[in-house]
């Protein structure tokens, strides 16, 4: 039988300090750090598609394959977020002096 509770409490505390880092990061460091998250989702994409090729249980196919589709919709929304604030600081005529 596996014991699954220290891997749960690496897990919750985890989720907690991650939490607890974004919401203090200052708004001028969003879009590095969004830049920083699309790559650690880029990386959970691979995890995840190295899991569902092993295909070992149904279950953990199923379970794969959701963790590529939320990873793959974060690094896209990411992305375009990370975009839309980029062409925020771009200036309208750049003929001008």
């Amino acid at each position: 039988m596996l014991n699954l509770e220290p891997k749960l409490f690496v897990f919750l505390l985890s989720t907690f300090l991650g939490l607890e880092v974004i919401r203090r990061v200052s708004p001028l460091l969003h879009t590095p750090l969004m830049s920083l998250t699309n790559a650690i989702s880029a990386i959970c994409v691979i995890a995840a598609i190295q899991i569902t090729a092993e295909g070992k249980t149904s279950f953990g196919t199923l379970l794969g394959t959701l963790a590529v589709i939320a990873a793959t919709t974060n690094i896209v929304g990411g992305f375009w977020i990370t975009d839309r604030m980029l062409k925020m600081f771009k200036k309208e005529g750049r003929g001008r002096g």
